[in-house]
């Protein structure tokens, strides 16, 4: 079972050498942790905002980056988050990670960002879903897909779904109490069907 308070950290980009490597650090601490790891102050950094610097272990230097500050709650996690774009070599992303941990952070489960982001309400399940779809399509059609359910597109067509259902329910409780003084509150000659889901 995973610790929601603590503060976690993890690749957010795939393994192996590249040009660039994003980790990502998330949680009350984030800011407090990724500092303590660069060599310029962003303490108080305004969220949205980008830096400069390198990542120090100690007083070795390990790599040139730019630093990101996101704050609560207007970040994926809707916590705190830095993201630290490096370079993509796997030895450099190996030490950036052992210096996050060093200083409060620890390893993310697998899906636990996206998994704070649902908690704290920055997405539903549906779009929670939709950001595995996004990450492993592999054609237009789904691609698209995905990126309409991330917009809340299937959310949409199941809220107003419910709130159908919950009108149907309510003018049918009207009518079992009701039902014995003539009044009526359904049209009767109405045939009730939901509207298609698309997608």
């Amino acid at each position: 079972m995973q610790n929601l308070q603590d503060t976690i950290t993890a690749p957010a980009t795939p393994a192996g050498v590249s040009a660039l490597a994003v980790i990502r650090v998330s949680g009350h601490n984030a800011i407090k942790v990724a500092n303590a790891c660069f060599d310029k102050e962003i303490t108080n950094a305004e969220g949205y905002t980008l830096h400069y610097g390198h990542i120090i272990d100690q007083e070795v230097r390990i790599d040139e980056v730019l630093l990101s500050v996101f704050r609560n709650p207007q970040s994926y996690t809707g916590e705190d988050s830095v993201e630290i774009s490096g370079h993509g070599s796997p030895y450099i992303t190996k030490r950036i990670l052992e210096t996050l941990l060093k200083n409060g952070a620890r390893m993310a489960e697998p899906g636990e960002f996206t998994l704070r982001a649902f908690l704290n309400g920055k997405m539903d399940l549906a779009q929670a879903e939709a950001v595995a779809d996004m990450i492993h399509s592999n054609s237009e059609a789904g691609l698209q897909m995905a990126i309409n359910q991330m917009r809340g597109g299937f959310s949409n067509d199941i809220a107003a779904l419910r709130q159908e259902l919950i009108d149907f329910a309510a003018l049918i409780e009207l009518e079992n109490d009701f039902g014995e003084e003539d009044v009526e509150f359904a049209n009767r000659k109405k045939s009730w069907s939901p509207k298609p889901i698309e997608g």
